[in-house]
C-alpha cells in the first residue's frame, strides 16, 4: 500500500504534501561535537548530553551562526542559507498555510468588538474537545498507539482533531513520529537546535524542508492504507469550511470570531508551545537522549502534554504524567474509557523500564 502515499494529492494546509520522498541515508548528518553538560540535579535539573550536528553531505549546508538559547542548554546551530521563513521560494501549500495562521490570528483582533458571554462559552468548550481531540486522538493513538479504540470511536476522535485546524491525521502523525525519529537534530522538523522561533511556528511553512529532511508519508502506512483517513486529508479544506460555515449561521459573527478565530489561534499556540518550550525550559526526569523537558504549566493549558520528557522517555506510554501529581486530563478520560471497555491494550511504562530511563 505504499504506492497510496506516491499518488494521494492531499489539501492539508498544516503538512507536507504525500508525494513519495527518499531523504539521504546515514551521511546526510552526522554528530560533530558531543559534550556533557551538566546542571545542578537540585531543583530538577538535571544532567543533560549536548550535540552540536553539522551537516556532511551539502557544501550550501555549512554552519552560518550558533548561539545558546537563555536559560537552557539548546545551542542554535543555524547550517542552511536559506532562512525557514524569507530567504526560500514559496509553495502554494506554504502560502495556504500562511493564509490559515494568519487568518486565525487576525479574526481574533476583532474578537473585543465581537464579545458575548455566549461565544465565550463557547471557546472555552472547543478549547477542552478539540484540543482533547488532538492530545487523544492525533497523539497518543494515532501517532504512538498507546492504546487501542473500537474504529467508530477512533474516527470519531479523529474528525474532532480534523476540526482544530491542525491539519489532517495524516500530515500530522507523519510530522510527529519524524520528529520522535529525529529529535533535536537537523532533520527533525521542529527542533529549537534550529531556532526557537523555528520550532514553534515557522517549520510549518516550509514543506519542502521536511520532504527533504525526513520523506514523505511511507512511515504513515498503518493510516494511508484507511480509506477514512485517505478521504480527510483529500477534503480537509472542505470540512474546515463548512465548519466555519456552520458557525457564522449559528452565532453570527461573535460565534465565527471567537469559535473560529481565537480558539484556533489559541489552539496553535498551546500545541506548538510543547514543540518549542518542552525542549528549551523546564525539568528532566529521565536520561533522554534529546532536549525534551517536563514543564508543570505548559501541562496545565495541554491536558496533560507538558510532561514532555516523560513522553520521549516512554513515548508508547498512554500517560504522560507518570506521578500521582502531575495533571494529565487526557490520561484521566484514556483510563475512563479503558475502565468501560472502549479503550484497550493500554501501554504503561514497566518498572524495569524505568530504571533503565532512570538519570541515576
Amino acid at each position: 500500500m505504499l504506492s497510496l502515499s506516491t499518488t494521494l494529492k492531499p489539501l492539508s494546509l498544516l503538512s507536507p504534501s504525500v508525494k513519495h520522498h527518499n531523504p539521504s541515508n546515514g551521511n546526510a548528518l552526522f554528530t560533530h561535537n558531543s559534550t556533557n553538560s551538566f546542571l545542578s540535579k537540585r531543583g530538577g535539573s538535571v544532567a543533560h548530553r549536548k550535540n552540536t550536528f553539522v551537516a556532511a553531505h551539502d557544501a550550501p549546508d555549512q554552519v552560518k551562526s550558533s548561539w545558546r538559547i537563555p536559560l537552557s542548554e539548546v545551542e542554535v546551530v543555524i547550517m542552511r542559507k536559506k532562512r525557514a521563513f524569507w530567504e526560500r521560494s514559496w509553495t502554494s501549500w506554504d502560502v495556504a498555510k500562511l493564509v490559515l495562521v494568519g487568518g486565525a490570528h487576525l479574526l481574533s483582533l476583532l474578537a473585543p468588538f465581537y464579545f458575548s458571554w455566549e461565544a465565550f462559552r463557547v471557546l472555552l468548550w472547543l478549547f477542552y474537545i478539540n484540543g482533547i481531540c488532538i492530545t487523544l486522538s492525533y497523539h497518543r493513538n494515532l501517532s504512538h498507539r498507546s492504546f487501542d479504540l473500537p474504529k467508530w470511536l477512533e474516527y470519531l476522535f479523529a474528525y474532532g482533531g480534523l476540526l482544530a485546524f491542525q491539519g489532517d491525521p495524516i500530515e500530522w502523525v507523519s510530522n510527529h513520529r519524524y520528529h520522535h525519529k529525529h529529535c533535536d537534530t537537523q532533520r527533525d522538523p521542529h527542533s529549537p537546535t534550529q531556532g526557537f522561533w523555528f520550532s514553534h511556528i515557522t517549520w510549518i511553512f516550509d514543506n519542502s524542508s521536511i520532504l527533504k529532511k525526513c520523506g514523505g508519508h511511507e512511515n504513515v502506512d498503518d493510516l494511508v492504507r484507511q480509506p477514512f483517513y485517505r478521504f480527510l486529508q483529500r477534503t480537509v479544506l472542505l470540512h474546515m469550511m463548512a465548519y466555519a460555515l456552520l458557525f457564522y449561521f449559528c452565532g453570527g459573527m461573535p460565534f465565527l470570531v471567537w469559535g473560529i478565530g481565537v480558539a484556533t489561534m489559541v489552539r496553535f499556540h498551546t500545541t506548538f508551545l510543547v514543540n518549542s518550550v518542552c525542549h528549551v525550559w523546564g525539568t528532566r526526569a529521565w536520561n533522554t537522549p534529546d532536549f525534551s523537558k517536563n514543564n508543570w504549566w505548559i501541562a496545565m493549558i495541554t491536558h496533560g502534554e507538558g510532561w514532555h520528557n516523560n513522553h520521549h522517555a516512554f513515548e508508547f506510554s498512554a500517560r504522560h504524567g507518570l506521578e500521582w501529581w502531575q495533571l494529565d486530563v487526557t490520561w484521566y478520560l484514556i483510563r475512563f474509557l479503558e475502565a468501560i471497555g472502549l479503550a484497550t491494550n493500554v501501554k504503561l511504562p514497566t518498572e524495569s523500564q524505568k530504571k533503565r530511563m532512570a538519570l541515576v
